[in-house]
C-alpha cells in the first residue's frame, strides 16, 4: 500500500484540518455510492479511509510517523477500519461531514435529506407506506352568453379511475390476502450498510408499500381501481367569464389504496352574443339612432342582459359615440362583488337614399344653421384659422 500521506495528497507536516479536508474531497470522489460496480473506486475508498483513520488520530499518527504501517500493526492499531467512523465523535457526525462535502452544509434543510438517505433521525419503525393522490382531470365546457349571466348546471361525461367496487380499492380478493412484506418487514424500506454508511432504499418487492398481495382481485387485477365513464354535474356560477376554470375537488381519479382522489378542472368557454358584448363585468350594447332622434332627443326600448326590456332617454343633441351608463344592469360578479353596468353606445346614422323633398328640407335646414347648432364644428374651424394664420 502507498504511503498514507501520499494517498491523501498531503505533506507529512499537514495540519489536522488539512488532512480532514483532503479526506473529505477524496471520499466524495471515490465513494461506492457515486461509483457503483467499480471495484477500483471501492478499493481506493478503503485505502483513503484507512489512511485517514491513522492520520486523524494523534497517537496513531505518531506511531505511523515513527515506525510506518508495520509499527502500527505491532502496536495493535488495526488497518483497513473496523467499521466505526474513526476521527468523528459519532456516526452521525461522520455522515454529516460527508453531507457537507456534498454541498448540503450539514444543517438546515440538508438534515431532512440526510436523515432520509441514511435512515436515522426519528421514527422508531413502523410502515413507511405512502400512496399517491389520484391524478387530476381536465375537461372543457361550452355555455351560452345568457347561461354565463344567469348561472347554469351542466352535465359532463368523463372517463376516470374509480375505486374497485369488488375489493373496495384494496386490490386483494379478501382482506386476508394482504400480507406484511417479509423483505422489508413492513417498513417499505431496505437498509444496507457500507462501512459506516447506512443507506435506505425503497423495497423492490412491495415497492415501498410495506405490504404484498398474495391473491389479487379478479376485477381490478390487484390495482384497486377500474376505469369507468361517469356523469358529473357541474355547477357554473353566474358571472363566469370566458376562459375561467372551475375546480371540483375530489372529482379526479381515485387515489391508490384509499388515498385522496385528484381534482377535476373545468375550463369554461362562453359563446359570443349577437347584441351584447362583455367588458369585464360590464356589458355593452351598440344602439343606432337616426339624425333627427339624436337632434331632438327621444326615448328608446333596449333589451336587458337578464331578460326583458327597459326604456332609456336619449337627450336632445346627443352626439355619435356617446356612451350612456345604466347602473347594475351588467354581469353579476362571479366572486360576489358588485354587479357590472349596462353601457349603451350611441351611433348616429347619416340618412341615405333621400327623396327630393328630404333633400330640399335638409338644404333649407342647413341654411338656417348657426355656429351655435354645431359647437364642435365651430371649434374645429377656429383652430384651423389659428393654424393658417401662423404660416
Amino acid at each position: 500500500m502507498s504511503d498514507y500521506y501520499e494517498l491523501l495528497g498531503v505533506s507529512k507536516g499537514a495540519t489536522a484540518d488539512e488532512i480532514k479536508k483532503a479526506y473529505r474531497k477524496l471520499a466524495v470522489k471515490y465513494h461506492p455510492d457515486k461509483n457503483p460496480d467499480n471495484s477500483q473506486s471501492e478499493k481506493k475508498f478503503k485505502e483513503i479511509s484507512e489512511a485517514y483513520e491513522a492520520l486523524s488520530d494523534p497517537q496513531k499518527r505518531d506511531t505511523y510517523d515513527r515506525f510506518g504501517k508495520g509499527g502500527m500493526n505491532q502496536q495493535g492499531f488495526g488497518g483497513g477500519g473496523s467499521g466505526s467512523a474513526q476521527g468523528f465523535s459519532s456516526m452521525e457526525d461522520a455522515l454529516r461531514t460527508f453531507m457537507g462535502a456534498f454541498g448540503n452544509g450539514g444543517g438546515g434543510g440538508g438534515d431532512g435529506m440526510f436523515e432520509s438517505m441514511f435512515g436515522f433521525g426519528g421514527g422508531g419503525g413502523g410502515s413507511s407506506t405512502q400512496y399517491r393522490q389520484g391524478a387530476s382531470k381536465k375537461v372543457s365546457l361550452t355555455i351560452s352568453f345568457d347561461e354565463a349571466a344567469k348561472g347554469v348546471e351542466k352535465e359532463a361525461l368523463i372517463t376516470k379511475y374509480e375505486n374497485c367496487t369488488t375489493c373496495s380499492g384494496s386490490g386483494a380478493s379478501t382482506p386476508d390476502a394482504i400480507k406484511r412484506c417479509n423483505n422489508c418487514g413492513g417498513s417499505g424500506q431496505v437498509h444496507q450498510s457500507r462501512g459506516f454508511f447506512s443507506m435506505s432504499t425503497t423495497c423492490s418487492v412491495c415497492h415501498g408499500n410495506g405490504q404484498v398481495i398474495t391473491d389479487r382481485c379478479k376485477k381490478c387485477h390487484g390495482h384497486g381501481r377500474t376505469k369507468d365513464k361517469q356523469k358529473v354535474k357541474i355547477k357554473v356560477p353566474a358571472g363566469i367569464d370566458n376562459g375561467m376554470t372551475i375546480k371540483m375537488s375530489g372529482f379526479g381519479d381515485a387515489g391508490e389504496a384509499g388515498s385522496p382522489a385528484g381534482d377535476l378542472y373545468v375550463e369554461v368557454h362562453v359563446k359570443s352574443h349577437d347584441v351584447f358584448e362583455r367588458h369585464g363585468d360590464d356589458v355593452l350594447i351598440d344602439l343606432p339612432v337616426s339624425f333627427h332622434e339624436a337632434a331632438l332627443g327621444c326615448k328608446k326600448e333596449i333589451p336587458t342582459l337578464l331578460g326583458g326590456n327597459m326604456r332609456i332617454t336619449i337627450p336632445e343633441g346627443t352626439q355619435t359615440g356617446k356612451t350612456m351608463r345604466v347602473r347594475k344592469e351588467g354581469f353579476p360578479n362571479v366572486h360576489g362583488q358588485a354587479k357590472g353596468d349596462l353601457l349603451v353606445h350611441i351611433t348616429v346614422e347619416t340618412p341615405t337614399s333621400l327623396s327630393e323633398k328630404q333633400k330640399e328640407l335638409l338644404k333649407e335646414f342647413g341654411e338656417l344653421e348657426t355656429p351655435k347648432n354645431n359647437p364642435r364644428k365651430k371649434s374645429f374651424l377656429d383652430k384651423l384659422k389659428v393654424f393658417f394664420s401662423s404660416l
